[in-house]
């Protein structure tokens, strides 16, 4: 499986659903399943762990409609990558890497 860490409070707001757009300066042609886990830093409860499952269902240049779904304001180079199907997974301890990466669970 692919995986990606990502930042609280950014993070946390995937797992409640509030966010369903992850913005990043770089693209990816990936589509599917994606584990999401909690960068180490900032330190956090969830920090270090896998803690949701996503589809990850397409990558594309963010708009300035997306800033609502994507928790943050519009920038330049960013790219919106939308987020369906969440679900929230009991968090298991992984260790994380840059980019996209694969893991076996």
């Amino acid at each position: 499986m692919k995986a990606i860490c990502i930042k609280e409070p950014w993070v946390s707001m995937i797992v409640s659903g509030q966010k369903t757009i992850e913005t990043r300066k770089w693209t990816t042609s990936y589509k599917g399943k994606l584990l999401i886990c909690a960068s180490k830093t900032p330190q956090s409860k969830l920090s270090g762990k896998a803690v949701a499952v996503v589809d990850l269902v397409d990558c594309r240049p963010m708009t300035k409609e997306d800033e609502k779904k994507a928790c943050c304001e519009l920038y330049e180079g960013a790219n919106a990558w939308i987020l369906e199907n969440i679900q929230q997974i009991t968090p298991v301890p992984i260790k994380g890497q840059l980019g996209l990466f694969d893991i076996q669970l």
